[in-house]
């Protein structure tokens, strides 16, 4: 049916419900002599008189009251399902698809999601490990965590981390077979263990900065991985250098596991945004998500 028949419908029924078209025209929010007009056309589309109207009052005619008796119940149902979805709209509820990187998820995340998640047994959590920087419109993603630099522009990127450095380390047992490097520009000396990302189409560059002078050197080793936790555990074997963000490797430079080298070539920089698009429109679910990762410094 068409939808200007349901209204027609609906207009029926305030009448046939209030037995008064001033009233049914006030519930309505229209004239009365626009409420007459549409009753004269329902009647005339349907072939059938429904309403009985005098000076003083209106009346369902007999198909008039079987039309009100049986479909009056099933609007109040519609009625009913869509109060519903709007209370499950307004829950927070619901399944978020999220990427980030092995770190930002075990550092990040995981420690403000387990004081959310059991407040909203409703609301569950999808992540994604992945060190490329994914398209997560794309992928379907609800929303991503990297590194503030690697935010597209186009994206709403808010803070959940504080300021980050990564670290050039490597254990004692390497050091004990060559000396460590005193510029960034030694390390083609030393066996690093390489990081491969799908996006760079390569190996990753490590990056330094000191004195506004920045660089990015080409290392070189015997091992790659596709993820830093794999090159820390590479490392504490003492199999060669890593380049790793600093607090993975702070446990382990605290018991001297580890030793680290080229520290006042790795300055702070920007560290992790979650991003998703402009256009986004956040359910509560994911409202409450993004404010409990929030970073307040």
């Amino acid at each position: 049916m068409p939808t200007g028949n349901l209204n027609d419908l609906l207009a029926f029924l305030a009448v046939g419900q209030e037995r008064s078209f001033t009233k049914a025209a006030a519930k309505l929010g229209v004239s009365q002599s626009a409420l007459s007009h549409t009753m004269r056309g329902l009647e005339e589309r349907l072939g059938v008189r429904l309403l009985t109207r005098t000076t003083r009052s209106v009346a369902p005619t007999e198909a008039g009251e079987r039309l009100l008796h049986s479909i009056g119940p099933l609007f109040e149902e519609i009625e009913v399902e869509l109060g519903a979805l709007s209370e499950l709209r307004e829950k927070p509820a619901g399944t978020i698809r999220l990427t980030a990187t092995e770190y930002a998820a075990d550092e990040i995340l995981l420690p403000k999601l387990a004081k959310l998640l059991p407040a909203y047994p409703d609301i569950k959590i999808e992540i994604i490990i992945d060190y490329g920087l994914t398209d997560i419109v794309a992928g379907r993603f609800d929303a991503g965590v990297r590194n503030g630099e690697q935010v597209a522009k186009d994206m709403i990127a808010v803070r959940v981390g504080p300021d980050m450095r990564m670290a050039v380390v490597g254990s004692p047992s390497y050091f004990s077979a060559r000396p460590p490097p005193e510029k960034p520009q030694d390390l083609i000396d030393h066996n690093c263990i390489t990081l491969r990302l799908p996006t760079h189409g390569g190996l990753y560059a490590w990056e330094f900065e000191k004195d506004d002078r920045e660089l990015r050197v080409r290392v070189d080793g015997q091992l790659t991985y596709n993820t830093t936790a794999q090159m820390l555990t590479a490392s504490l074997a003492g199999l060669g250098l890593a380049y790793v963000p600093e607090g993975m490797a702070k446990p382990y430079l605290a018991r001297g596991r580890l030793r680290r080298v080229l520290e006042d070539w790795c300055l702070p920089y920007s560290g992790y945004h979650l991003y998703y698009p402009s256009r986004r429109q956040p359910t509560p679910a994911f409202a409450l998500l993004v404010n409990a990762l929030r970073y307040r410094g």
